[in-house]
């Protein structure tokens, strides 16, 4: 009786800690919604799909029908900047509201006075979220990109369509 319940508790305890992660990043733009000197933009799973779709159906070239499935498969897109704080504090503060063994660190470079790593959050193989956070001495860039997707979809996204942030991906190594 006592491992049932011993099992039951880990089983929802788990499921509660991969939930909060969702709620982290949420909870970090939240945080910021109502301050004037940041930037939001949010791109809704709708628009992506209507964008796709306009793509897919003008599209002459399979190529281009290609990336409108793919950019269909956008879940959304939330961006938050800001060039009046202190890049690299707010560079910390949004790493450290990561839940790290949910993350994989793709990229990360680190400059004179400058951070930039791109993570993802992986299930069953396919990138889930690709997430971005920029700091510098005056600007700060939380990027979070959410749909599923493999690796060669995420080098498409980069190499072919200006979602911001997709060209700073472009830059680095991204073969998986």
């Amino acid at each position: 009786m006592n491992r049932i319940i011993l099992l039951s508790l880990l089983f929802f305890g788990s499921i509660l800690t991969s939930l909060a992660q969702d709620d982290a990043i949420q909870r970090f733009f939240s945080n910021y919604m109502e301050d004037d000197r940041f930037s939001r933009v949010y791109i809704s799973p709708k628009m992506m799909q209507m964008a796709g779709g306009f793509l897919k159906n003008n599209a002459e070239e399979a190529e281009s029908q290609d990336l409108g499935e793919l950019i269909q498969k956008v879940r959304g897109i939330r961006i938050l900047s800001s060039d009046e704080v202190d890049g690299m504090t707010m560079y910390k503060e949004a790493y450290s509201s990561l839940t790290k063994n949910k993350y994989e660190e793709l990229m990360d470079v680190q400059d004179k006075g400058s951070s930039l790593k791109f993570l993802v959050r992986e299930e069953g193989g396919l990138v889930r979220e690709l997430l971005m956070i920029s700091g510098e001495k005056s600007e700060f860039t939380l990027m979070s990109l959410l749909g599923t997707f493999t690796y060669e979809e995420l080098n498409m996204l980069a190499d072919k369509t200006n979602i911001p942030g997709m060209d700073q991906y472009g830059k680095g190594n991204k073969q998986k």
